[in-house]
């Protein structure tokens, strides 16, 4: 008697060939064609988004630099419509690429600016990703001491000794680390104390409405207690209501970020003020 627990080949034809999974398949297809045609058209930009600090919500800490494309409307689409769909592929290590770039020519535009940039651990060995890195740090080695890169915790974990080791080769440079979307379920802490990240951004999932989950409150202690064990410093992501801040602010959390304090912007507060100089 068959075991009933068992696929055959015609199950696994059918599971495969599912309205579910051919839908999907057809949304990332048109999702990978949407990023290249705007890489093709270089339709790629950041858009910055502030990071205040928790106990002085008035001042900047540094921006956050989100990889933004068009679509063939003109839309502008934020990364979490594509980014998990091309991360993986070529693709990706291309958008990380263009993000640097654009992240470096910010920099290099307002001397002032502290920011961040995403990217994948697995651009760590693309040539192109690294050249770029290394010729923004030869035009000028003071933007090394502005610049933080962000590693997403979901691929850190895929090549821990490659990222230690490029942790620390740049940050002989000035370079500090972020480690994005901590406690979104990839991490294991024995490896917060091999990466030696500088600073710890909580996921937003546990953030938003903690002023009233109990649940996430824990969570969100723990996680800064372990933080200031490794002497990391921590953003809280996602922050969209005073009590949400102002718990996080209570809890020791070191800087907030979210859309109460501000939205992404194409046009950041620098271009508009050289705009308004050049008119």
């Amino acid at each position: 008697m068959p075991n009933p627990d068992i696929l055959n080949p015609t199950d696994i034809d059918l599971e495969l060939s599912s309205p579910l999974t051919m839908a999907i398949r057809s949304r990332d297809r048109d999702t990978i064609a949407m990023v290249r045609r705007a890489v093709q058209a270089k339709q790629v930009m950041l858009a910055f988004q502030p990071v205040v600090r928790a106990g002085r919500t008035d001042t900047i800490a540094f921006h956050e630099g989100l990889i933004r494309v068009l679509d063939h409307t003109g839309r502008i689409i934020p990364a979490g419509d594509f980014i998990d769909v091309v991360e993986a592929q070529e693709l990706g290590r291309i958008i990380d690429t263009l993000a640097l770039e654009l992240g470096l020519a910010a920099l290099e535009e307002e001397p002032s600016l502290r920011l961040s940039v995403n990217m994948s651990a697995r651009s760590i060995g693309y040539p192109r990703w690294k050249q770029v890195l290394r010729q923004g740090l030869e035009r000028d080695p003071t933007l090394g001491e502005r610049l933080i890169l962000e590693i997403t915790e979901r691929t850190a974990i895929v090549m821990p000794e490659l990222v230690q080791v490029f942790m620390a080769e740049m940050q002989a440079d000035g370079i500090s680390f972020a480690l994005d979307d901590f406690g979104a379920g990839y991490t294991a802490f024995r490896y917060l104390r091999d990466f030696y990240f500088d600073i710890l951004k909580i996921d937003g999932d546990f953030i938003k409405g903690i002023a009233d989950s109990p649940d996430n409150q824990v969570i969100a202690q723990a996680i800064l207690s372990v933080a200031r064990q490794f002497d990391m410093m921590t953003v809280a992501e996602s922050v969209e209501a005073y009590e949400d801040a102002e718990f996080m602010a209570d809890a020791g959390c070191d800087f907030l970020q979210g859309y109460f304090f501000g939205a992404p912007t194409v046009r950041p507060w620098w271009r508009d003020q050289a705009s308004a100089q050049r008119a």
